[in-house]
Formats: structure tokens, C-alpha cells, sequence
């Protein structure tokens, strides 16, 4: 697979071989001629050539002789020929779309070294938005984008864009979906969300699914499909609304929350009994959260039920979820307090 990369690659550099050959030939000529009618030595010929193809204007390095007037002649010459013949290939390779081609590698090799990075299909309202999101959190984000308008408009944000098809099992391979943290879908058809849901699952079964839903029906079908997580703007907004009219303060809370240095973050306890028997044994019996990391223990989650404001002490279980709120040091330490008993990211 490398050699086939490789060999691309210097097909794509191939193109230009002819004309940086014939400039390098031009050179030696003409320092070779400067050399042999005028006697100087390598840096005034090359000098000399230098100045005479790129037509900057400095003066001559000496008073040329008439072979040596015959040289620059010759150099002249074979300057505007060389560049006639770079600007017609120019032309001819922009035609072709090969700088089209030189970028989608470029982009393909960035994405190839891409880890624990965000995807998201569909560059609409809803994309934008968590685009905008995960670019001031300075999260690695891709976007795939078949409308070449509005990939145009994702690249005038300095957003990575494949453009390509979010619903083909290649297009989310050479996005990277093996090794991304999360995918979000946000295309405008439900059926479209559908099938890159079903095709997302069964290509990467750990990475995290957020699916957009215009009704209801549509969020049940995703759900069954494996969406980890399906929102309707429709519904959010409503819910949003209804809180800042009945719960205004807590909203606000909310709101401030997000433009603070605070954050809300998720600590995914291991299936492994063994490994929580052993923390057991190395520590308390039960977890006392009030002594980690100094952040704040909101809820837990256990079989899908959420518990909140738990007590300063709890039983830890297999699969259980912690949330915490806290600055980013505060939750790196109770990643660390807690790393024998995290499940594994990306």
C-alpha cells in the first residue's frame, strides 16, 4: 500500500521534471559559458545567470566580452523559453484539475495521521454550529461535505473538508473513522443520517454516534440503529425556550458555564470486576469522590439510570459512569486518580 502511495506521489512530481530539468541545464550553461568567454569564478557565473533569467536588472558583474554577450544571449533566450513552456504546463495541469488532485492528497495524508479526532457530516446551520464549537474547544475536526458552496465556506474557516459522499463505507474510511473519537451526523435527509449510522456502526462499533433527527420516528429508528445520542433542533430549541421561561437562572447557569474554564466530562469505569476489586483492595471499599481531584461529582450513571448529587461516597460497578464538573486540572486529576479503572479512548 506505501509503494502504491509512493508511486503516486512521484507521478504527481513527475509533471514537472521536464521544466526544472531544463532550468538546471540553462544554469550549468550558462555558468559553464560565463566560465570559459569571461574567466570568472562559479558564484559570479552563476550569479550572472541568475540575475540575466530572472531579468531583476542589476548591473553586469564585470564588462561582458562579445562571447560573453552571446552567452547572455543564449540565456535570454532559452529564460523565455523555459518559462513559456512552465506557464503552458501550468495551464495544462490546472485544465486537468491536478491541483485538485495535489490537495485531495495533501488532505488524505493529514487525515491519514489524524487521531481521537471529531467527524462530522454535513456542513449546514447544525454542522456550522458544532463546527464553530469544537474549533474553540481545539479539537482535530473533519468535516465531509459533498456541496462544493458550502465546502468552500467550511475552508474559509480553516476547517479540514473532504468532499465526498458521507453515505459510502469509503468515504467514512478515508475519513478516519477508525481511529475518531466521535462522528456526528447532521445531514438533512433522516435517511441519509440513517445510513451513515448503520454504516458508521459497522465499521467502528466503539466510535461514538450523534445522529440529527427532524421528528421523532426518525430518533427511535437512529437509536435502533446504534446512534449513542440522537437531537432534534426542533425539539432543543422548544426545551430550550420552555427552560428559559420556567427556569431562567438555570439556563443562564448554563450559558455561562459554556464560556467559562469549567467543563463537563464523563469517566467511563471498566467491565473488568477483576480490576475494580483490585482498586477496592488498594483503597476503601467505597470511591470517596470528595477527596479527587477537587471537582465536583454531579450525577452517576448505572444500567442507563441517573443518579444526582450522589452521596460523598458510593460503590463503584462495572460500566458506571462519573460526572464530574471541574477546570481542566481539576478533571486531569481525577483522570489520574481514576486511570487503573478508565476504559481506554482512542
Amino acid at each position: 500500500m506505501n509503494l502504491i502511495k509512493t508511486i503516486k506521489i512521484k507521478g504527481y512530481l513527475k509533471v514537472w521534471a521536464a521544466p526544472i530539468s531544463l532550468l538546471i541545464f540553462l544554469f550549468l550553461f550558462g555558468a559553464l559559458g560565463y566560465r570559459i568567454t569571461e574567466g570568472w569564478d562559479w558564484g559570479d557565473c552563476l550569479w550572472m545567470v541568475l540575475i540575466t533569467v530572472t531579468t531583476i536588472g542589476f548591473g553586469e558583474v564585470e564588462v561582458l566580452s562579445s562571447a560573453g554577450r552571446i552567452i547572455t544571449f543564449l540565456i535570454i533566450g532559452g529564460g523565455l523559453l523555459i518559462v513559456q513552456l512552465t506557464l503552458q504546463r501550468f495551464i495544462q495541469l490546472s485544465e486537468l484539475g491536478y491541483f485538485i488532485k495535489l490537495e485531495e492528497l495533501r488532505l488524505r495524508r493529514l487525515i491519514r495521521r489524524m487521531k481521537n479526532h471529531v467527524i462530522i457530516c454535513g456542513y449546514g446551520r447544525t454542522g456550522r454550529e458544532i463546527a464553530d464549537q469544537l474549533k474553540s474547544e481545539k479539537i482535530s475536526t473533519l468535516i465531509i461535505e459533498i456541496d462544493s458552496s458550502r465546502k468552500a465556506e467550511a475552508e474559509e474557516q480553516d476547517l479540514d473538508v473532504l468532499m465526498a459522499d458521507a453515505t459510502m463505507d469509503e468515504t467514512l474510511l478515508l475519513a478516519g473513522i477508525k481511529n475518531c473519537r466521535s462522528l456526528v451526523v447532521t445531514l438533512p435527509s433522516d435517511a441519509a443520517n440513517l445510513y451513515v449510522v448503520l454504516s458508521a456502526k459497522a465499521l467502528n462499533d466503539s466510535c461514538r454516534l450523534i445522529a440529527r433527527a427532524a421528528n421523532e420516528e426518525a430518533a427511535n429508528k437512529l437509536k435502533l440503529a446504534g446512534a449513542d445520542a440522537v437531537v432534534s433542533p426542533y425539539v432543543a430549541a422548544g426545551r430550550t425556550m420552555a427552560a428559559s421561561a420556567l427556569r431562567p437562572i438555570a439556563v443562564d447557569f448554563i450559558d455561562l458555564l459554556a464560556g467559562s474554564d469549567c467543563e463537563i466530562e464523563e469517566f467511563k469505569i471498566t467491565d473488568s470486576i477483576k480490576k475494580i476489586d483490585t482498586y477496592k483492595s488498594q483503597t476503601d471499599y467505597v470511591f470517596d469522590y470528595s477527596k479527587q481531584g477537587e471537582a465536583l461529582l454531579l450525577a452517576t450513571k448505572v444500567s442507563g439510570q441517573l443518579i444526582g448529587n450522589p452521596k460523598d461516597k458510593l460503590s463503584l460497578y462495572p460500566g458506571m459512569i462519573l460526572i464530574f464538573l471541574g477546570s481542566k486540572d481539576q478533571l486531569n486529576r481525577v483522570r489520574i486518580c481514576l486511570k487503573d479503572l478508565l476504559v481506554k479512548t482512542k
